[in-house]
């Protein structure tokens, strides 16, 4: 398991770096004004899609379901009740796109209502109808890299993502050289993301996944009703931590530059939050479903004990990392062309107050899959649900008061709010399994990390606040660097890990499902 979560962990820090590199060339280019706000109001909906479909959230409902279907039925029924999802997820995105597209004006008016009466409101509709056909291609791309988890083949749905990240770098690189005016530039890159979408879906098909859903055709049978009806509340759950940040968008849209400061605040919570929770999301879907399938009681305990000593080990000192280091962080990623001192100000409080609810949203990766293996996709949505409503009740009095900041603060809260709701009912209705040697590891993983916080902390005061350039990239680089090797060798002195044991165990045969 640790060597899938390692592969998949690999694939998404990479097109999370790739990521931070086109959000700042994003900030060079288009500051964050009023065609920056549009532009980024529109790409916050395509990642609530990417979050719906993409990203290990169609797991909680196709793996599971695949499973039964081959366990009981075989292979070629596993096939065919594949390509059934395949051809009925595209026909339904190519439906639900059109919808969209002519409905586009009020989305953006409910999504961004302080973009009412304003220009921004023309850009941002003109934007996300650019991005659109990225919904068609993102379906049956999502359904090739479920059926490919669920294989025990991490690999490539782990790098596939990487082709959408350099798609938008080389279309941004060219506007820069051709010094294009903001509003162009922000139109091109919109047309991209939908470019990005067919790139992926061609990579994956001239790998020939598309022999795992045959034949392909659309249907609307019983099973595919259930399979549905179980399936969009697992993938609107899953993509939880957006739906918050959509929630703080809408409050956010009323305040000039907010949209943006949050925006990129955000994009350092995701490259923790992906690295964690994305690879947590696919590997221990198909875990925990044949562990509880199995009736295996062992399994599915050590399943949950290590993956939430894999959340807590990574998402801890995470945390305490972006809180004390959000300024250096924000200033040297993105004070770059239109982005301004005063930007990086206010996005790296907004960072400090978000990065509080990291653990909560890495805690709710790590206990949603015992409800997917379950067949329970409703609870997760109602602990999203409930997380929402708090975030937006919370964000218009916290918003009104602290702009940016206080919003930032009232996703956090309504993360935790979830991630509660989830472990009240799983200790309820079933009971987590948490094994004896993650009751000893887990003190001791936060105790490092807060040494680690604490070092950190201690380091600023030797940084002189005035640097800037090269000496700002190495007194980061040191500070980080140091960070983990204190964490790291407390992890060793407090028995948490040996580098020893985790390079033998990741020697061994891998243990896949035989039948995959």
């Amino acid at each position: 398991m640790i060597r899938s979560f390692l592969t998949v962990s690999t694939g998404t820090l990479a097109s999370r770096l790739l990521g931070f590199a086109r959000d700042s060339l994003i900030a060079a280019l288009l500051g964050t004004g009023a065609v920056a706000d549009a532009f980024l109001a529109a790409f916050q909906l395509v990642n609530v899609v990417r979050r719906l479909l993409s990203e290990g959230a169609l797991n909680a409902a196709l793996i599971p379901a695949w499973l039964r279907v081959r366990d009981r039925n075989g292979g070629q029924a596993a096939s065919a009740f594949a390509g059934r999802v395949l051809g009925t997820v595209s026909a339904a995105l190519i439906a639900i796109s059109i919808v969209i597209a002519l409905l586009m004006p009020l989305i953006i008016t409910i999504i961004a209502p302080g973009f009412i009466g304003s220009s921004t409101l023309d850009l941002a509709v003109a934007n996300a109808r650019l991005m659109l056909p990225y919904l068609a291609f993102a379906g049956p791309v999502t359904v090739l890299m479920g059926l490919l988890n669920a294989q025990g083949r991490f690999a490539l749905t782990a790098f596939s993502p990487l082709l959408f990240n350099t798609a938008l770098i080389a279309a941004i690189a060219l506007l820069l050289v051709g010094h294009a005016d903001a509003p162009f530039a922000a139109w091109m890159l919109a047309a991209t993301v939908g470019l990005a979408g067919l790139l992926q879906l061609a990579m994956l098909l001239s790998q020939r996944s598309g022999r795992l859903a045959t034949p392909l055709r659309m249907s609307f049978d019983k099973e595919m009703r259930d399979f549905f009806a179980k399936a969009i509340p697992g993938m609107i759950a899953s993509s939880g931590p957006q739906w918050l940040m959509v929630a703080g968008a809408i409050i956010a849209s009323a305040t000039p530059s907010a949209v943006s400061w949050l925006y990129f605040a955000n994009r350092l919570i995701e490259l923790p939050l992906g690295i964690v929770g994305v690879a947590m999301g696919t590997v221990l879907v198909p875990e925990l479903t044949r562990a509880v399938s199995l009736g295996d009681r062992d399994a599915a305990a050590h399943a949950e004990s290590r993956a939430l000593e894999l959340a807590a080990g990574l998402a801890l000192p995470a945390t305490l990392g972006l809180i004390v280091l959000a300024e250096p962080i924000v200033r040297l990623l993105f004070e770059h062309g239109a982005f301004g001192a005063a930007d990086s100000t206010a996005t790296a409080h907004a960072l400090m107050l978000l990065a509080l609810g990291l653990p909560a949203h890495v805690l709710i990766k790590a206990l949603s899959p015992a409800f997917y293996a379950r067949s329970d996709t409703m609870t997760p949505l109602l602990a999203t649900t409930k997380g929402f409503a708090v975030t937006v009740a919370l964000a218009i009095l916290l918003g009104h008061y602290f702009g940016a900041s206080g919003i930032a603060a009232s996703i956090a809260a309504g993360a935790w709010s979830s991630a509660l709701s989830l472990l009240r009912k799983g200790a309820r209705e079933f009971g987590f399994s948490v094994d004896a040697a993650a009751r000893q590891r887990l003190p001791r993983i936060v105790l490092a990390a807060a040494a680690m916080g604490a070092l950190l902390w201690l380091t600023m005061s030797l940084v002189p606040a005035e640097a800037h350039g090269l000496i700002r990239f190495v007194a980061l680089g040191f500070q980080i660097a140091a960070g983990i090797a204190v964490y790291g060798l407390l992890l060793q002195i407090l028995g948490v890990a040996s580098l020893r044991e985790a390079a033998a165990a990741l020697k061994r045969p891998a243990t896949h499902d035989p039948r995959a």
